[in-house]
């Protein structure tokens, strides 16, 4: 994810932490300073990070459970408005699903069971309502924030946890394509709730939670629907096979004609037998190009990404698709019987194959 940078690995995958995490502790500590000095400041800013250790336990009970079904769990994000655990997918079994869905809430009912139950902390509706401020119970607080994490993320609505079980559910009784379409509709309806809420009340963090859920529900539908396009499909009729390709050896100059005479955004690059060797894109190119200043005869080869996959002609469109969610790559190549490009496939062109065969 853009602007988020590794603090370290755990448990088998990345832990990433977004740049404007640190925006919503500087504004935990500059409100609570202003209330009421630099310790309430502190015990804020504390609290905030154990919440948001919470929010990593949670991530990781997603993940753990995901492994057992054999998916992995390339990295886990932390965002102000909470976490997010990238899986490579989501398992399409019911029950799987509900089990991967329900383990990162099962993970706070735990926290929240061991502060109870062995700090024998006093908890009341008080603390919920004044779970901000730094007078309350520090653990007390942590607790009752497990539980309103609990409560949160089991609402019925897509991309909550809750929405997940709700779509599991559903796909019992109807296609899974249906079912995620009517649980992102009923996560996008509690967005506008809670955008509504958010601009009544003045609180800014509950219209950008509301924004997220919005275009998260959004994204999941329009990406299964895609998945089970890409299933009954294959790669022949999307890939582009009008187009020009590079040569390893080529130079910046080379690459700047043919991004001129072409409207490519992306230019196969392939050795000599027409093997592909991967992809330079119009934005390395124009790096490229600022970094050589002038001096166009330096060879493209330093600027290539050579992470792009490959798919045989006779795959269906959906391992291209895992293939490019796996590298995270702007596009897949596709090979013929001997080995040689014949043509790549791009997200945007497997957008505009759905659009004209009427599936978006």
């Amino acid at each position: 994810m853009t602007w988020s940078f590794s603090i370290g690995r755990l448990l088998g995958s990345e832990l990433r932490v977004h740049a404007t995490f640190f925006l919503l502790l500087l504004w935990v500590g500059t409100v609570a300073w202003a209330a009421a000095g630099p310790l309430a400041a502190a015990v804020n800013v504390l609290f905030i990070l154990v919440l948001f250790a919470c929010v990593v336990a949670h991530e990781y009970g997603h993940a753990l459970m995901a492994r057992r079904y054999g998916i992995a769990t390339p990295d886990i994000t932390l965002l102000p408005i909470g976490g997010m655990a990238r899986l490579e997918r989501m398992p399409e079994k019911p029950g799987q699903e509900v089990a991967v869905a329900l383990a990162g809430p099962a993970v706070n009912v735990v926290i929240f069971l061991v502060i109870v139950g062995l700090f024998r902390v006093d908890l009341n509706v008080e603390t919920l309502m004044q779970i901000e401020d730094p007078r309350e119970g520090f653990l007390a607080r942590v607790a009752m924030v497990n539980l309103f994490l609990v409560a949160f993320n089991m609402l019925p609505a897509f991309p909550m946890d809750g929405g997940r079980v709700f779509r599991a559910v559903l796909s019992i009784w109807m296609p899974r394509v249906k079912a995620t379409r009517v649980a992102a509709g009923a996560g996008q309806a509690m967005a506008f709730m809670f955008g509504f809420l958010g601009l009544l009340t003045v609180n800014p963090l509950l219209v950008l939670i509301a924004i997220f859920i919005f275009i998260a529900a959004g994204a999941e539908s329009s990406f299964v629907a895609m998945q089970d396009f890409g299933r009954h499909t294959g790669v022949r009729a999307a890939m582009i096979t009008s187009f020009e390709s590079l040569d390893e050896h080529a130079s910046l100059n080379e690459a700047s004609a043919a991004l001129i005479r072409t409207t490519q955004h992306e230019f196969p690059v392939v050795d000599a037998s027409g093997h592909m060797v991967g992809l330079l894109t119009r934005r390395a190119l124009y790096a490229a190009l600022a970094e050589a200043e002038g001096r166009g005869a330096r060879p493209i080869a330093p600027h290539i990404n050579r992470e792009v996959p490959t798919v045989p002609l006779t795959a269906p469109l959906e391992a291209a698709m895992e293939a490019m969610a796996r590298a995270q790559s702007p596009a897949v190549g596709v090979v013929g019987p001997s080995g040689g490009l014949i043509g790549y496939i791009t997200h945007e062109n497997i957008g505009e194959l759905m659009v004209v065969s009427g599936r978006a």
